[in-house]
């Protein structure tokens, strides 16, 4: 689901696709608590980030992440999904979560 979200970000869906620019396309996400994934995702699957201290390193299973925040897990992956430039923060405002 996240490589068709972030290929829908990059425009590449329109027929006015251009690369350098953001697409008018906003993607809208109904039900991310209920992503599923296969395999044993849930337990290996490790989120780890760094404090910049020394020894300082924190990290939290995909189970541990979902139950905190849903979106922060697939707002993570659509972002690691698109080009790394000065236009990814402006593409993934285009990703938009609706609440039922």
């Amino acid at each position: 689901m996240a490589s068709e979200i972030a290929y829908i970000l990059q425009g590449k869906k329109s027929a006015a696709y251009q690369r350098n620019q953001v697409a008018a396309d906003k993607v809208y996400v109904k039900n991310v608590g209920g992503l599923v994934v296969t395999g044993k995702k849930t337990t290996d699957k490790i989120y780890r980030r760094h404090t910049g201290y020394v020894g300082h390193i924190k990290e939290k299973t995909f189970k541990e992440a979902m139950t905190k925040d849903p979106k922060w897990v697939l707002r993570r992956a659509v972002r690691k999904m698109l080009p790394q430039n000065f236009l990814t923060q402006k593409r993934i405002k285009n990703l938009i979560f609706v609440e039922e």
